[in-house]
């Protein structure tokens, strides 16, 4: 192999790539990105963990003599950060991979490509296409609410469900829960996914990665236990989460008695403010919905007391319930902050549910207190 590359280029796919490198493995090649030079087909760095890959194009790549070449991250990723060359020729000999710049010159162990596991290919022909802008929206609204933790139900990713036309993403750890609906389309009628598709949380922080232009279009295809992503540059392999994921429908309440609209950049302000005296065991805020005010209010031994009243455009009856701050505050911080968002509440027992108009919904179990 023998290619004069665009250091930019390369950089720019391996700071993608490099993401799901590995550590430590039991295989010490999965340390390692691989890159293919090929004029034909297009130029690719690929890198794997076994349970997530990645396959990035490379721009800028002048190939003098296609092949593929172990690319030792530990060492290619400083090379490329700090040398201020246009272009690097990389080249694979007897012994060595050399790596030349203009002033500088590098030699790395050599290993055999052949040994690197193959990254798939988007080879589906059956799958839903979305806006880019859409999926980073469905990822960053639910991905939060996971739970790396749990080894009971499949709560260590995002549920994906499909319809003809429209992708849905629910994240819950048993306390909270998030869901995003958005329009897509379905390209060769794909057909359902048995059981609950999971895509894990290290996969679609890399897809989100990789959603560079909010206007492009983005392929999903899920197969009975992995998915891949089409994005403009890349293609992204993951396994699916492995368990149940639980019937997530039953924590939506199936009654609502009280509706407050609020605009969410004055709302997470407030709850900001009230959060700064709670304590790890005084976690809980208290929101107190009446006419014309949400008053908030929290008290912790030892750091003292506050209350934060915010104008509400409401003349309903009273509601007070209790919430742990840092879960509506791990939803806000996701929407803009001039967008509008509702509160739907029964009472200090019961499910808070908070909606927005773009189908986003989010549910908060609130805190009890003795009182």
């Amino acid at each position: 192999m023998r290619a004069l590359c665009n250091r930019e280029g390369l950089l720019t796919a391996f700071n993608m790539v490099s993401g799901v490198v590995p550590a430590r493995s039991p295989k010490p090649i999965l340390q390692n990105v691989k890159l293919v030079v090929d004029d034909e087909e297009g130029s690719v760095l690929m890198g794997t963990d076994l349970e997530v890959g990645i396959r990035h194009r490379v721009l800028g790549v002048k190939v003098e003599q296609a092949g593929s070449a172990i690319l030792p991250t530990q060492k290619i990723g400083p090379i490329l950060r700090t040398s201020g060359d246009e272009e690097l020729l990389l080249e694979t000999g007897d012994e060595h991979l050399l790596v030349r710049g203009a002033r500088s010159s590098f030699k790395l162990p050599l290993e055999d490509p052949s040994l690197y596991p193959e990254v798939p290919d988007f080879g589906a022909d059956q799958y839903h296409v979305i806006l880019a802008g859409d999926l980073k929206k469905l990822i960053r609204r639910t991905i939060f609410a996971t739970d790396l933790e749990s080894a009971r139900y499949a709560l260590g990713g995002v549920l994906v469900e499909l319809k003809p036309d429209g992708i849905a993403m629910i994240g819950t750890d048993g306390r909270r829960l998030a869901k995003m609906s958005a329009g897509a389309q379905s390209e060769n009628d794909p057909p359902a996914p048995s059981g609950t598709p999971v895509i894990p949380v290290k996969a679609l922080k890399l897809i989100e990665r990789n959603l560079v232009d909010d206007d492009l279009l983005v392929h999903l295809s899920l197969q009975p236990a992995t998915a891949l992503v089409r994005t403009e540059g890349a293609v992204i392999y993951t396994r699916l989460v492995e368990g149940r994921f639980p019937r997530y429908q039953d924590v939506f309440p199936t009654s609502v008695e009280t509706k407050v609209p609020m605009a969410v950049g004055p709302l997470r302000l407030a709850v900001e403010q009230a959060s700064i005296v709670t304590s790890d065991e005084s976690r809980g805020v208290d929101f107190q919905f009446g006419p014309g005010a949400l008053k908030l209010s929290s008290q912790a031994a030892d750091v003292g007391s506050a209350q934060v009243d915010m104008p509400l455009d409401y003349e309903g009856k009273a509601v007070e319930i209790t919430f742990d701050p840092r879960y509506l505050l791990d939803a806000l911080k996701t929407l803009d902050d001039d967008a509008e968002i509702t509160a739907e509440l029964i009472d200090a027992r019961n499910a808070a549910v908070f909606k927005t108009p773009d189908q986003y919904a989010y549910v908060v179990m609130p805190l009890t207190r003795e009182r």
